[in-house]
């Protein structure tokens, strides 16, 4: 793996790993449904270094490396941007995952939140995305899985309490004109006719 590719790869690891202590609110707990999403975060650069210094080879020709470590690059420049925007977007932290307590103050339709549901989500799949592309192998490839799953399981549950919460009508609608993790860019047909 070539070092810049690495050094992305670490630097944007340890941006994620850095979010609950810099932004999210103080008063979460790191549960253990906190801990089973989060792990992998940690994971996933630590055993990638390991296989770099036990010449682990990825599961891919050779050839392919040099594109898919450039697409990896742009993944890893693409989440740490979409970190910081998402960053950018909020006045207030809000609440670490798997909270019982974090009912909805407002609902942030805004900025990085424009197009997508969850960009923090999206910027962790855009990482573990690029860590398989960097080091295509079937424990980076595992992660990716296990990392889509779960986050997939905790967008469901946030959107479940946004939809049952005095935001429910607004979040419903803000639901169907924005995607969970990738932006949908056409507009729903009930809203064509209303337009």
């Amino acid at each position: 793996m070539k070092p810049a590719v690495l050094l992305l790869l670490l630097l944007d690891f340890a941006l994620i790993t850095a979010l609950p202590r810099v932004f999210f609110m103080r008063s979460g707990t790191f549960n253990v449904r906190w801990w089973s999403t989060a792990l992998p975060v940690g994971l996933c650069p630590t055993l990638v270094v390991a296989c770099q210094l036990l010449d682990l080879r990825p599961v891919t020709p050779a050839a392919w490396l040099p594109v898919t470590g450039l697409v990896a690059i742009v993944l890893f420049t693409g989440s740490i941007a979409l970190i910081a925007l998402t960053l950018g977007t909020h006045w207030v932290p809000i609440a670490l995952w798997h909270q019982s307590n974090d009912d909805p103050q407002h609902i942030v339709t805004w900025g990085a939140y424009r197009r997508i549901r969850h960009p923090f989500y999206t910027s962790f799949l855009l990482a573990f995305t690029g860590a398989l592309l960097a080091f295509p192998h079937w424990i980076t490839l595992a992660l990716l899985i296990y990392m889509a799953v779960m986050l997939n399981v905790v967008a469901a549950k946030e959107e479940h309490k946004l939809r049952a919460s005095e935001f429910g009508a607004q979040y419903h609608d803000y639901m169907t004109r924005t995607g969970r993790f990738l932006p949908r860019w056409t507009r729903p047909v009930d809203q064509e006719a209303r337009a």
